[in-house]
């Protein structure tokens, strides 16, 4: 598979004034933010999210929540190359023009319901619908829809695709670690920007995606000396490990600057956390002020996954 991306947003301020958007380009696999824009929160993210489409590596897959879906956004991208798989709402009209041998479908999209009767400026795509049997999954039994440009079943097969796309959720630990870990927390404030200003509190957007970057740029390279996947290198501990090291910089020649670099990679790719469990989160808040229902007693603790999420997915 193709290096992958994901597109998202987000909103961000101390109270009504001043507040943004953000949108970012992520790369899922190493959690490196490779482009970003911001606005004012009125701004939709779709329509922020184009400002970065010159932004997008050549070969890489993009992933998508639903919310990002529109025709004419579908056939902008197509004509810039760019590959897609997206997640589409259960309710969209597809009529299977193919049936694949892995269970996915062909179809057409169209800008309008009159377009289709008359099929018209139809766009092929694939489509792969599934769902999850595991009771203890969240959406067990629930329809999911994914559209994608890669027509080619047997190069791409319908579950890789379907395990690839779960990954998307990844770029939200990106926003995690600039939020809560490169934001220091100050006596009698909680992690906010410090700016009351909407110049100022750009410039801390940029400041903590620079940080950001450079730390996760930094792990990439240390778990590629020692042949690592990235995700088994702790981000808190790295991020201790060169705030420390920085005062001990030698850069009075090539040579000490080459031997500070090198010891500050090898210790790095020393800060090992254990592989990931094969876990659960239910989709609850504990105080209800969204869509998400309220954390109740039987959220917590539940019995442990018997199946990955591979061995879940049924493709329809």
């Amino acid at each position: 598979m193709p290096p992958t991306s994901a597109v998202a947003g987000g909103g961000r301020g101390d109270s009504a004034f001043p507040q943004l958007r953000k949108v970012s380009v992520v790369e899922v696999g190493t959690h490196v933010e490779v482009a970003l824009t911001i606005g004012g929160y009125h701004d939709a993210e779709p329509t922020l999210a184009e400002k970065l489409w010159d932004k997008l590596p050549a070969d890489s897959l993009l992933l998508e929540n639903r919310g990002f879906f529109s025709y004419e956004h579908w056939n902008a991208l197509e004509a810039r190359g760019i590959k897609l798989l997206v997640r589409i709402k259960s309710n969209m009209v597809l009529k299977p023009t193919q049936r694949l041998a892995d269970g996915s479908f062909v179809a057409k999209i169209y800008p309008s319901s009159y377009r289709r009767s008359q099929d018209r400026d139809g766009i092929v795509v694939r489509v792969i619908e599934y769902a999850l049997d595991d009771p203890q999954r969240t959406g067990h039994e629930q329809p999911h829809r994914l559209m994608t440009n890669l027509l080619d079943a047997e190069r791409y097969p319908a579950l890789e695709l379907v395990i690839l796309y779960h990954e998307r959720w990844e770029e939200e630990l990106v926003f995690d670690e600039q939020k809560t870990h490169l934001d220091p927390r100050r006596a009698g404030k909680p992690a906010h920007f410090r700016s009351q200003t909407p110049v100022g509190v750009e410039q801390e957007v940029y400041a903590l995606s620079l940080g950001h970057f450079t730390v996760r740029a930094l792990m990439l390279e240390s778990a590629q000396t020692v042949d690592l996947d990235v995700d088994r290198l702790s981000f808190t501990g790295c991020l201790r490990i060169l705030q420390a090291r920085l005062p001990e910089c030698e850069s009075a020649t090539p040579q000490s600057l080459d031997r500070w670099y090198t010891c500050l990679l090898w210790e790095m790719a020393h800060e090992r956390i254990e592989p990931r469990r094969n876990r659960i989160n239910p989709r609850v808040v504990k105080r209800k002020m969204s869509k998400f229902a309220k954390k109740r007693p039987q959220h917590r603790g539940g019995p442990p996954l018997k199946k990955t999420f591979a061995q879940t997915v049924v493709i329809s």
